[in-house]
């Protein structure tokens, strides 16, 4: 799958599946995320300890397996999006959004970038720019996405303000902050998935899909459940934590009942959630 074929399965109303790579920094990890079943992953800058190069290795991996990569910048610095842009990545994901002009500035960029500067201002209002070059950077960035990271309170308060901002194609969920932020941390309670649920038909009314990252199957089907079709499950280290518990578990089943005794270590959840 590509970035277009991925953006036209969300503007009509379908699903998509992907996971976020969190600290495998390797870009070898696109052969293993290729049998995986996913669409799309979400290489982290914001809370994974990335530099540039690394970043472009990743896209690029993940481009030659089919796997459309978007990179969570670190924050609202526009200048950030730039970057993730020349590292080659098809989306960007902008966390954390309070301010509406700090959403629009980093929209402009991703959809005129190279401009910068003063031409970027003059293109913003629909000025100065010549028709050549309005099209050329259209046809650039047709197939790029755009997610917006709706996280805290005061971004929920302003969430009609922020969805008018045009050049968005999704909104991001992160419930580690929103539920901090609604003064119970990691506390999936009824006013938490009311809150999404809000979320995803507010933004289902504008055509915009919804990404809600949560860490369980249990916890994302009731994402899926609340409107997220956009579905951004996990994380890779969790992932392969998970299903090496799971097979361990069984194979110490097993060689309890061969040969008794102690069953061995006992598997137990060591990855933070970020």
């Amino acid at each position: 799958m590509n970035s277009g074929e991925l953006k036209a399965r969300l503007q009509g109303g379908g699903a998509a599946f992907g996971c976020m790579l969190s600290a495998v920094s390797n870009p070898r990890i696109s052969t293993v995320l290729a049998g995986g079943g996913i669409d799309y992953v979400v290489i982290d800058t914001e809370h994974a300890s990335r530099d540039r190069g690394e970043v472009a290795d990743l896209v690029f991996g993940l481009k030659s397996v089919g796997i459309v990569p978007i990179v969570r910048v670190a924050s609202t610095v526009p200048y950030l999006v730039a970057v993730a842009l020349d590292a080659g990545a098809a989306g960007v994901l902008v966390p954390y959004c309070e301010n509406v002009e700090d959403v629009r500035a980093c929209v402009a960029v991703a959809q005129w970038h190279p401009l910068k500067g003063e031409y970027l201002e003059k293109a913003m209002k629909g000025t100065h720019i010549s028709k050549a070059s309005r099209d050329y950077l259209a046809a650039r960035h047709k197939d790029g996405i755009v997610i917006i990271g709706i996280e805290s309170e005061p971004a929920y308060k302003k969430l009609d303000q922020i969805m008018a901002v045009g050049g968005i194609d999704a909104l991001f969920v992160g419930p580690n902050d929103l539920s901090t932020s609604l003064g119970a941390p990691d506390k999936f309670d009824k006013r938490y998935w009311g809150v999404c649920e809000d979320i995803c038909k507010r933004a289902s009314a504008r055509k915009l899909p919804v990404m809600i990252h949560h860490q369980t199957p249990e916890t994302a089907a009731r994402a899926i459940e609340v409107g997220a079709r956009f579905v951004l499950y996990s994380n890779e280290t969790r992932l392969m934590q998970r299903a090496m518990q799971d097979d361990f578990t069984a194979l110490r089943a097993a060689a309890k009942k061969k040969f008794g005794g102690a069953a061995g270590t006992k598997v137990k959840d060591t990855i933070e959630t970020v």
